[in-house]
């Protein structure tokens, strides 16, 4: 362990490891515990290190490589953890305490998703949403080292990539949410990184209806493309007003063929609430088609996989392209249904209940095809009126 005067030129020249010796280390005479270690297979290079006393135990901390950092940078940062070490501070074991914490990946998996499986009625959206883009970019990241401009980078980026606010913000959420739950359970320590980074306020009510026209070519694809699995979803979605999530997730034991009512739980119902679905005659055929009541849990099965389905986007695509409808959205054919339920004259109430809306100001956005539907009907009394005015005069 000789001790010599450790600066610049020293590092330029010296950096040798004496014969027979496996490793060395030059220690600094101007600053205790200063120190390059240099070893018998790497002439020319060290490694910067700090010996230090902590509880009565002898630590060391590496500062840096001497090919890596200037000797100057390497001696400032050695007085500025000596300086905090003389406050308490023990930099080796922080050290520690940071590799100790997961990864974003160890952690989603480990801890995060099989906690929400059986709380959180979007878990099956959350996986998505982590295998889609989260995995990729925070994935090899200890949590502790995801700071609020990381996070603040990525949620523009998805709306660069074109993706609509209201999913940029799910994933914001979902950030923030898990985030949450790290802190709470002790596993990082600090501030949650996702936390102060504004939404998107823009409004997603974008609604594509279908003209009758449109509908049947929609239909004629569903009817003649081979996946037949998915089509059946498509057309039950049409049929019932579900959310994609609740149809994925519909279980044989809650469908009441009798008496033509699906009941969704709780757990898969976006309001939190149990619901009821009445079955129509399309429904009910759908499910006629299906062959999975005494094999399967589910309704509807990826024959592949012998699972069910977690998402349908792909084989969506390749059908709206066949029937020229790439504008519509697989959330349209919800609206699709409310239209057809508005414009037959049923009224803004009964939507609401089997659409499932928590409030009726979510409901209200089909009030232009009740007001359209209205002027129809009042257009019928315009003729009655014109048709006795001929005949009187």
């Amino acid at each position: 362990m000789p001790i010599v005067k450790l600066d610049a030129n020293f590092i330029k020249h010296h950096l040798q490891c004496p014969a027979g010796q496996r490793k060395v280390e030059y220690c600094s005479s101007e600053i205790p515990g200063f120190m390059v270690t240099v070893s018998n297979v790497s002439p020319g290079k060290g490694t910067y290190m700090l010996r230090y006393k902590s509880s009565g135990q002898t630590k060391y901390i590496k500062i840096g490589r001497s090919y890596d950092i200037s000797f100057a940078d390497a001696k400032k940062k050695t007085l500025v953890l000596k300086s905090e070490i003389a406050l308490g501070s023990d930099p080796s074991q922080e050290k520690k305490d940071k590799e100790a914490v997961p990864t974003f990946t160890e952690f989603m998996e480990d801890m995060y998703f099989p906690h929400i499986r059986s709380r959180k009625r979007t878990a099956a959206k959350d996986e998505e949403y982590y295998r889609l883009r989260l995995q990729a970019a925070f994935g090899n990241k200890r949590l502790n080292q995801i700071s609020r401009r990381d996070i603040q980078l990525f949620h523009s980026s998805l709306h660069e990539q074109g993706l609509a606010p209201a999913t940029c913000n799910h994933y914001l959420k979902l950030l923030k949410r898990a985030f949450n739950l790290a802190i709470q359970w002790e596993v990082m320590d600090g501030k949650n990184p996702a936390v102060g980074i504004q939404q998107y306020r823009e409004l997603n009510l974008v609604e594509n209806y279908m003209d009758d026209e449109q509908l049947k070519r929609l239909l004629t694809v569903l009817k003649s493309d081979s996946n037949k699995s998915v089509t059946s979803i498509i057309l039950w979605l049409l049929s019932t007003g579900a959310r994609l999530n609740e149809a994925l997730t519909a279980k044989h034991q809650f469908i009441d063929v009798e008496h033509r009512v699906w009941r969704i739980p709780a757990i898969n119902s976006k309001s939190g609430k149990v619901r009821a679905v009445p079955l129509n005659d399309t429904a009910l055929e759908v499910l006629s088609m299906q062959d999975t009541k005494n094999e399967f849990e589910h309704v509807f099965i990826n024959r592949q996989t012998r699972k069910p389905y977690t998402t349908i986007q792909k084989v969506w695509n390749r059908l709206r392209k066949a029937a020229d409808l790439e504008h519509v959205r697989i959330h349209d054919l919800r609206h699709q249904y409310a239209s057809m339920l508005v414009n037959s004259g049923r009224t803004l109430y009964e939507v609401q209940q089997i659409l499932g809306h928590s409030t009726s100001k979510v409901t209200q956005r089909y009030s232009h095809l009740s007001t359209a539907t209205l002027q129809s009907a009042s257009a019928t009394a315009a003729d009655e009126i014109k048709d006795a005015m001929e005949k009187s005069a």
